[in-house]
């Protein structure tokens, strides 16, 4: 027969055994909301922006070495016509993505109907480079406070000599856009609706990738 000393034993047993059980199921409870959070974040995302992010974190392990930060990468899609965003600021991190237009060069669009024809490295051909770049430090040009870039590949070894950068313009509008149903034309630089130029200035700039193609994405 159990005495007072036992039974007061079991019952402490029992409380220390029920608070771990508590605390077990708190923290399984917890762990299985956080594959949960992160699937309907995935889930959230257009297959157009999982493209971009998987071609954005393909093109980051291939020029690693190059860039200093490997957080955003910038992807211009100039297979689709400009009066779209085609400029995607892909964050690897957080697994997003922003759109944005960008206009293309008069070289690569002779016609000037909003559509890039031909891409080309050759100075004073005015035309867009495909390929890496990597964005290097702020400068006031012309344009006002633009990135340089640094070509990466051999179809666009030539964008420092070029001049070829990034910078605001207002050929480059939703405004022009609405008027003309087209962009206007850069030099074969990466000209942006100066409303949205800040988020290339905070969250392009600095030693990132910048990716340009005809991709056909979107």
């Amino acid at each position: 027969m159990n005495g007072p000393e036992t039974i007061s034993k079991s019952i402490s047993a029992l409380r220390i055994g029920r608070r771990g059980l508590i605390r077990t199921a708190a923290v399984g409870a917890a762990a299985a909301a956080l594959p949960a959070k992160a699937f309907a974040a995935a889930t959230s995302l257009t297959d157009q922006q999982r493209r971009i992010l998987d071609l954005a974190r393909d093109k980051i392990a291939q020029h690693g070495e190059t860039l200093w930060r490997r957080d955003i990468a910038g992807i211009a899609d100039f297979g689709v016509h400009s009066s779209v965003p085609r400029f995607h600021f892909a964050n690897i991190e957080a697994g997003t993505v922003k759109s944005f237009l960008v206009a293309h060069g008069t070289g690569s669009d002779p016609e000037h109907d909003g559509w890039l024809n031909d891409f080309s490295n050759v100075p004073g051909s005015n035309a867009t480079s495909r390929g890496a770049y990597v964005t290097y430090e702020w400068y006031k040009g012309k344009y006002g406070t633009s990135i340089r870039l640094g070509g990466l590949d051999d179809d666009n070894s030539n964008a420092l000599p070029r001049y070829i950068v990034a910078h605001p313009a207002e050929y480059a509008t939703k405004a022009h856009v609405e008027k003309w149903g087209r962009l206007g034309r850069s030099n074969g630089c990466f000209a942006m609706d100066p409303a949205d130029f800040n988020e290339a200035l905070w969250h392009l700039s600095g030693g990132r990738l910048l990716y340009a193609d005809k991709l056909g994405i979107g």
